[in-house]
């Protein structure tokens, strides 16, 4: 049977597969996953790539059933490159992955390191049409899953969690989630239309970007205290400065939520970036 919807062969149901890779979402959580192994007093890169090959497999699933769903049983999507068989196909395929890598993390770390990497395929794999369908499951799931991605990365290297782990991934956490609130608001009079209960449907527009720029700005603020106090390495405090610049534009860009999303999320990178540097001065 086949896979793509458009063209037929090897090559067309290659590039269908391929076209449910999405960089710009793929990014965060394996970066997180990254940073979570450099946060580790060691590094064992055998750990790293099977760890960050469960991320990208959970996020493929993640990708393909919101695709499947949206397309193929809502109708809300005008087109899609998987055919329904190809959507289960890949689906099955990426879940496979995933699990065999859990098998391995779990074999070869322990169980607690496979629980920690678990997280990240339920919750891709129950984001359609489950988790979408409420303000908390939509806008929380996402930035959930890049904070199992950096406990589960560091965990698979130090076999323990740290208080400075943990507070790492509260704060993606919050960020995240203040980004993933202005994602959704771009698509507010859509998802208003059919009953899709995101933050900006439930608050309006405006409130919603309020609160999500409240929650990025928490974010910032503990980054800045744990750095003072010593829980973070101190040169951690640049980074809230850099993402505060790109917000600054972000917010100047009004109602322009989709420009507003590349921009944080860009910003994002650089928020890790400047971590991630500090951690390695500091190290």
């Amino acid at each position: 049977m086949a896979l793509a919807r458009h063209g037929t062969g090897i090559r067309a149901d290659v590039g269908a597969l391929v076209s449910q890779v999405h960089p710009v979402f793929m990014l965060p959580p394996l970066a997180a996953s990254a940073f979570g192994a450099v946060l580790a007093d060691r590094l064992d890169v055998a750990l790293l790539a099977l760890h960050l090959t469960a991320a990208f497999a959970g996020l493929y699933t993640a990708h393909i059933k919101d695709g499947y769903v949206d397309f193929h049983q809502r109708g809300e999507d005008d087109d899609h490159p998987l055919t329904a068989f190809g959507c289960r196909a890949a689906l099955a395929g990426a879940t496979a992955l995933f699990f065999a890598c859990l098998l391995a993390i779990g074999l070869l770390v322990d169980v607690w390191a496979a629980l920690l990497t678990l997280p990240g395929w339920i919750i891709g794999y129950l984001h359609a049409p489950q988790l979408d369908l409420n303000p908390v499951g939509a806008t929380a799931g996402y930035p959930a899953g890049i904070a199992f991605a950096l406990l589960g990365g560091n965990y698979v290297q130090a076999e323990a969690l740290s208080t400075t782990v943990v507070a790492f991934a509260v704060v993606f956490f919050a960020v995240l989630s203040g980004i993933k609130t202005v994602d959704d608001a771009k698509d507010y009079e859509y998802d208003r239309s059919i009953g899709k209960r995101t933050v900006a449907v439930v608050l309006g527009r405006q409130r919603a970007r309020r609160f999500a720029y409240g929650l990025m700005a928490a974010g910032m603020a503990v980054v800045i205290g744990l750095a003072v106090v010593g829980v973070f390495p101190p040169a951690s405090a640049a980074a809230p400065i850099v993402f505060a610049l790109v917000a600054g534009f972000a917010w100047r860009a009004g109602e322009n939520d989709g420009l507003a999303t590349k921009l944080l999320i860009r910003g994002s990178y650089l928020f890790l970036a400047v971590l991630v540097a500090a951690v390695w001065l500091g190290g």
